[in-house]
């Protein structure tokens, strides 16, 4: 899923790093001198959305721990080489070119599709595998790389999510917000595209900056429209604070909000009673997936009870895809291991089976409709 400050930026950094990568294109040897395989992880590690990507990190760590301590893979153990996107274009290019450098067998990671986008392509440049748990603007797969793998439904599986809930709560008219991130236009396009179809009228379709704090004069210009649902489509940071505004100042009908609002930290920041009733579209997490109590429980307790994340299991899940596709392709070469990844068939984990498509993609969403009761997240009816 993320944050940029435009589109134009990572389209620009997409070229700039051809010539960072050139040096390493069509290179097919992975990482595993010695007794270990080297694995790149890319996440926001600072800034606004450190939250989810620690989160993801220590999902990433217990995955690698439990591997290892069952023998490793390939008869070498696993290592992680953690690099910070930031969520940021430049700092992803930056950090995608360190992980290159350090050879590592394949990436696992990539949160925010706007970091995700330019960092991408840096791993399509050297050959390197990239598993993605997180990030899934429609943008990713159209660059049809063959070494970027997408675990999480897209877009446009969220948006007809979205679309298909307000509809059977008939909420006719709807309200759009993103912050022109990549991820959250790409998902508010696909929203009015959804809402539309279903035969929805959306009454107003707005951008917003990221970094503001006061969004009193779009609240009063909805409170005006009068919308039955609003569908914010950015990130919680933002989100938190305009559902916090929005109640308080008595904006009509439902609020949702996408995965990269999926956060405890939206209902932190609203306040409790400003987040109750609040609804998400989102992969859910461990604690609404049946089986994955033994994930939660071990997380709780190596984590000092703090429970999974939004995208923990999808991180787990990602790290086991990666050594089923290792043992598979019996080498750490990246040809091979692409090869793999490309033909997994069925393979079992939390939450999902996981196949691939033409695209790299998933067959079959996993999006469902979450909703804020108690100043805790639960399954909307």
């Amino acid at each position: 899923m993320k944050k940029w400050r435009s589109v134009i930026t990572a389209a620009l950094l997409s070229l700039s790093l051809a010539v960072a990568g050139c040096a390493n294109q069509g290179q097919s040897s992975g990482a595993s001198g010695g007794d270990e395989i080297l694995v790149g992880v890319l996440l926001p590690v600072t800034g606004n959305n450190a939250t989810d990507g620690k989160d993801m990190q220590n999902a990433i760590e217990m995955a690698v721990k439990k591997v290892n301590d069952g023998g490793g893979v390939l008869g070498k153990k696993l290592k992680i080489e953690v690099a910070d996107d930031g969520c940021d274009p430049q700092m992803a290019t930056t950090a995608a070119n360190k992980l290159v450098s350090q050879n590592v067998a394949a990436v696992v990671g990539g949160y925010c599709s706007g970091a995700t986008l330019p960092s991408s392509g840096v791993f399509k440049n050297a050959n390197i595998p990239m598993i993605v748990p997180a990030a899934n603007s429609a943008k990713l797969p159209a660059q049809g790389y063959d070494t970027l793998f997408l675990i999480n439904g897209l877009t446009p599986d969220q948006a007809q999510t979205a679309a298909d809930y307000m509809g059977a709560n008939q909420a006719k008219k709807v309200a759009l917000i993103h912050d022109n991130s990549a991820y959250a236009k790409d998902l508010a396009d696909f929203a009015k595209a959804a809402v539309e179809k279903s035969g929805g009228t959306v009454v107003a379709y707005e951008a917003i900056n990221p970094e503001e704090k006061d969004f009193s004069a779009l609240v009063t210009k909805l409170k005006g429209i009068g919308p039955d649902a609003t569908y914010f489509t950015g990130y919680y940071a933002a989100g938190g604070l305009m559902v916090k505004q929005f109640k308080q100042k008595g904006v009509s009908g439902l609020f949702m909000v996408g995965d990269g609002s999926f956060s405890e930290d939206i209902i932190k920041i609203a306040g409790a009673d400003n987040a109750e009733g609040l609804l998400i579209t989102a992969t859910p997490t461990a604690e609404f997936i049946e089986g994955a109590e033994a994930f939660t429980t071990e997380y709780k307790q190596t984590y000092n009870n703090l429970a999974p994340g939004p995208f923990s299991a999808l991180s787990y899940n990602a790290v086991n895809l990666l050594v089923d596709a290792l043992k598979r392709a019996n080498s750490t070469d990246h040809d091979a291991l692409k090869k793999a990844i490309k033909e997994t068939k069925d393979f079992k984990a939390l939450g999902q089976t996981i196949s691939f498509n033409a695209q790299n993609t998933l067959d079959t969403s996993n999006f469902a409709v979450l909703k804020v009761a108690g100043g805790k997240f639960t399954l909307a009816k």
